[in-house]
């Protein structure tokens, strides 16, 4: 069976694919493609935070009562990822490679920290505490974030 920590981790995963896409249109100079790629990793990166946000988050904070604890630390990040990639997305848009590069730099290393805390901490502890309603909460997600599973 799979487990809220392997589909999400997955998710990640493609996610991750779909950005190194994006890295390898600039490296080769192709900024339209960049651009192009990018809202696709973008897009598929806010349907994740949705499923997160609106799913996974809640069900995790109804169960356990904490409101204030890792969910809260996970929320402020995305916060933080959706300006940085907001601000990449402009510039993409406006061909300025050097100003993607310095956004793409930092939200590289932010969602590697962020992962590594979902993957190792909070799925985890998802999986203990929602291991009875998981039955319910994969298929949740899953329509949250059209790619995955994909």
């Amino acid at each position: 069976m799979t487990t809220i920590r392997d589909f999400m981790t997955d998710d990640h995963r493609r996610c991750d694919d779909v950005f190194a896409e994006v890295e390898q249109a600039v490296a080769n100079g192709d900024k339209a493609a960049a651009a192009s790629i990018f809202a696709r990793f973008q897009d598929d990166v806010l349907h994740h935070f949705a499923a997160e946000e609106g799913v996974l988050f809640p069900a995790f904070e109804r169960k356990t009562g904490m409101t204030m604890g890792p969910t809260q630390v996970m929320r402020s990040e995305h916060v933080q990822m959706r300006e940085l990639m907001r601000s990449a997305a402009e510039a993409l848009a406006a061909g300025d490679v050097d100003a993607y590069a310095g956004d793409a730099e930092t939200l590289l290393i932010m969602m590697q920290q962020h992962n590594m805390k979902e993957e190792n901490i909070l799925y985890p502890m998802c999986d203990q505490h929602l291991a009875y309603e998981s039955a319910e909460i994969l298929p949740a997600l899953q329509a949250e974030m059209p790619g995955a599973g994909a």
